[in-house]
């Protein structure tokens, strides 16, 4: 079972995404966090080791604990993360772990 998320970002649209995002940044230890695509489409890039994920309103992506990483919206969207203390599970991996 997924555990509830302890905060939330605020609703981000392409204009609104603070620079902080835009650049590499990370979530402090043990935080994990769950960026959710409401509309639209974002890249997710990670530094190290460096990989790439398209996150959209049917594709969240999980943002490990100290991950650093950036957020590049692709034309109009709006996102919003969520904050975990532990791992949240996505539909495809529920009954992983």
């Amino acid at each position: 079972m997924t555990p509830a998320p302890y905060g939330a970002s605020p609703i981000f649209d392409e204009q609104s995404l603070p620079d902080a995002l835009r650049n590499d940044h990370r979530t402090k230890a043990g935080t994990w966090g769950l960026l959710r695509v409401l509309d639209g489409e974002v890249r997710l890039i990670f530094v190290d080791p460096p990989s790439e994920q398209l996150v959209t309103p049917d594709r969240p992506a999980i943002i490990p604990p100290q991950a650093t990483h950036h957020v590049v919206p692709l034309g109009p969207m709006t996102m919003q993360v969520e904050f975990y203390r532990e791992r949240p599970f996505l539909g495809e991996d529920a009954g992983r772990g």
